[in-house]
Order: C-alpha cells, then sequence, then structure tokens
C-alpha cells in the first residue's frame, strides 16, 4: 500500500503565505489587497501590526496596482466605506505618480475631498513626505483652490474646525484669490488679519456677536437679550465662557443625526436632559428612521455610541437599541449562499480602531465581528454563521486560520 502521508489526497489548494499572526495562509492578489486595506484599515497599532507596517503595506501594494485602480479604490473606499484616512492617502499616493496619477486625482478630487477634514487629512499626508512628495505643485494647488472656491462661504468657515493643518494653514499654502469681497473678508477674518467687518458673511457676524454676547455672561445670569446660537460647528460654541443650559437645549435641539449621537454625554454633563422636554426630544431625533436612513448610519456606530455613554437616561440609552433597529435596513442583502466566518480569537480583544494614546475606543473587535455577523443574518435569512479561531495545524510550529483582515 502506498504511503499515506505522502501520497494523502489533498483537500485544497496549498497556502502561498503567512500572515500577521505567523499562520499559513492565501495570498491575495494586489488589488484584492488594496481594496481590503481601504475599506478596513485604521492607520493605527493593532494587535499584530504597527500603524508604520500599516502605511508601508498600502504604500507597497499601491506599487503594483494602476493608477486607475487606485482612483477606483479611493473613491468607493470614501463613498462606499466611509473612510476617511485611507481615501485621503490614496489621494496622495496619485499626486506623487506623475502626470498620469494626475490625471486620475483630479477626476476624483471633489468626489473623495468632499469636506474639510477630508482636505486636511489630504494636505497632512502629503506635508508628511509619506507618499514620497512634501511639495504640492501646481497641479495639486489648482486642486484646492478649485476646492476652496467651490465652497460658499459658510461652508468654508464652518470647516475652520480642526488643526494640524488648519484651514488657515492651507489658505496660507495656496494663496486662493478671493473672488468676491465676501470671501476676501472671511480669508483675512480667518488668518488673523485686518478685515472689513461689514463684508463678513452673515454666519460669521452672527458668531462675532453671539460671542461677545455670551463672553459678558457671568453665572448665567443675563443682563440683555438672549441669542440663539449660530448655525455653526458645536465644537467653535463648546469652548466659549458663559453658554448657558438652554443654549446647549437649543445645540442639541439644531443638531444633525450624527452629532447628536456623538455628543450624548457632552449633553449629559452641560444638563441639557433636565430642560423640560429634552429628554423625549432626543430620543424623537434619534429613532427617526427617514433620519437614520439619510445619515447612512450603520450598526456598528450605534454599538460604539451604546457602549461609550455614560449616566444618561434609560431613555436615550433604549433608543439607541431602537436606532440599531432601524439601522439594519442599511446592510445589503446578498444574493446565493453566504457564510460568515467571524474570528474568534484572542486578538479580537483589541479595539477595532486600533491602539491611539488617549483616544483608545472601549469598543473591541469581536464586538464589530458579532454586530456584523447578526446584522448580515437578520438582512439575509439564508446566510450561515461559523466562527472561526486559530487551531494548531497537523505542521509542527504552524497554524491554521480563516483568512481575515490582512
Amino acid at each position: 500500500m502506498a504511503n499515506k502521508k505522502l501520497f494523502e489526497s489533498k483537500k485544497g489548494p496549498d497556502t502561498d503565505t503567512v500572515n500577521e499572526a505567523g499562520g499559513t495562509a492565501y495570498a491575495y492578489t494586489k488589488e484584492h489587497a488594496l481594496a481590503q486595506y481601504a475599506c478596513t484599515g485604521c492607520l493605527n497599532r493593532t494587535f499584530y501590526a504597527r500603524d508604520e507596517e500599516q502605511l508601508q503595506n498600502t504604500l507597497e501594494l499601491c506599487n503594483g496596482c494602476s493608477e486607475e485602480f487606485i482612483a477606483k479604490t479611493a473613491v468607493y473606499a470614501r463613498e462606499r466605506g466611509f473612510m476617511k484616512d485611507m481615501p485621503a492617502l490614496l489621494c496622495a499616493v496619485l499626486a506623487s505618480r506623475g502626470d498620469e496619477g494626475l490625471r486620475y486625482l483630479k477626476m476624483i478630487f471633489p468626489r473623495v475631498i468632499d469636506n474639510a477634514k477630508m482636505l486636511r487629512n489630504f494636505v497632512q499626508i502629503i506635508r508628511s513626505g509619506a507618499v514620497g512628495r512634501k511639495s504640492f505643485g501646481t497641479a495639486v494647488k489648482k486642486l484646492i483652490v478649485s476646492w476652496l472656491n467651490n465652497h460658499n462661504d459658510h461652508a468654508i468657515f464652518r470647516g475652520t474646525v480642526g488643526n494640524d493643518p488648519s484651514l488657515a494653514d492651507i489658505i496660507k499654502m495656496v494663496h486662493p484669490k478671493p473672488l468676491t469681497p465676501s470671501r476676501d473678508a472671511l480669508y483675512a477674518y480667518i488668518l488673523g488679519k485686518e478685515h472689513k467687518a461689514e463684508d463678513l458673511p452673515p454666519l460669521v457676524k452672527e458668531f462675532e456677536e453671539f460671542k461677545e454676547l455670551y463672553s459678558k455672561v457671568e453665572n448665567d445670569e443675563f443682563y440683555g437679550e438672549r441669542l440663539a446660537p449660530p448655525a455653526v460647528p458645536f465644537q467653535m460654541i463648546s469652548g466659549l465662557p458663559g453658554i448657558p443650559t438652554e443654549v446647549w437645549a437649543q445645540i442639541a435641539r439644531d443638531g444633525g443625526w450624527h452629532m447628536v449621537r456623538m455628543n450624548l454625554n457632552t449633553f449629559k454633563r452641560h444638563g441639557v436632559y433636565g430642560v423640560p422636554g429634552m429628554v423625549d426630544e432626543i430620543v424623537r431625533k434619534l429613532t427617526d428612521r427617514e433620519a437614520i436612513a439619510k445619515a447612512r448610519v450603520f450598526p456598528y456606530q450605534l454599538l460604539m455610541a451604546y457602549l461609550m455613554v455614560g449616566d444618561v437616561p434609560h431613555e436615550i440609552q433604549e433608543a439607541l437599541q431602537d436606532a440599531m433597529e432601524a439601522a439594519v435596513d442599511n446592510v445589503p442583502s446578498f444574493g446565493g449562499k453566504v457564510i460568515v466566518c467571524p474570528d474568534t480569537s484572542g486578538s479580537m480583544s483589541s479595539p477595532v480602531t486600533g491602539y491611539r494614546r488617549g483616544a483608545t475606543t472601549k469598543v473591541e473587535c469581536v464586538h464589530v465581528a458579532g454586530l456584523v455577523t447578526a446584522a448580515i443574518l437578520r438582512k439575509n435569512p439564508d446566510a450561515r454563521a461559523l466562527p472561526a479561531r486559530f487551531i494548531p495545524s497537523k505542521s509542527p510550529g504552524s497554524v491554521l486560520a480563516v483568512p481575515g483582515v490582512p
């Protein structure tokens, strides 16, 4: 009889690589791997990989992909994956790939760099030199100037929240030419230069009036007219002295769905839940199915909110659970047979966004894996869940695993 050890029938193709856990695995094509990094990578230190390694792996994968594929991946990661750092990084890679890269960057820039935060991310990555260049060049500067020109005064002013780089830093770098008196005054205002106050956009005037009034408030006592908060990001108001509870309640009323979800503990600190009717109003906002669909809320975001909220009213906590049910509607239905293999190994107890000094999330990878599995099973009744974990292989010193995140 033939030696069964030598001539054993193989049950599948030979593994051809080793994953970050040291286990045998199957290699992805460079396009497959880049797409997965773009939609799941956090560019922070994880259980098996340092942030520098993730960046280097991403850049090496880009070297093996065409400019067209990189551009398509950046758009998908931003518009469908709702990622931030990775799409900005891919745009920076295109900016460093010569004329062909710039050609595709021009096509996707408005779709990927769709708000001021994304613009700051893109500029920060370029300035770091991580993609091989630190200067913008004429073509990239023109894209940034075009971005500024295509956003109205109010959007530019709201985009001044954030630093490293700030929007003021970006304006100094690219020297945009103001096209209107209001934009001229706004740029000077943002840069701290002399300007004509009468030419400032209405929103900036409202904000300055609001600041002037509440800077004079002491011990929550008013000596004149109360002003409603202007329609600016709450971060521009939260640092002002003398902001009373009633104003915070108005901020909660005016806030978008995601803003409210992310600031439930902030509202608690400022006494918003003690204002008559505010708990019911926030509950209605959190459970509004139309708002949830419009905000493209995913169950993961609600899981994070639920785990992060502190001692808020129980009605708020229940509203988050109700919102979770509505958010499942945003999970896609897949055709054919679907098998979900969530990893349940020890590394899954690490934070889902990686380790970040002073900002490490409480949400663990295993929480998200369980939630994603449950959500897919809810929308795909024929799907099956097969939890996977690392197990010893027949070969000493190696392990077998279901391939997961690169």
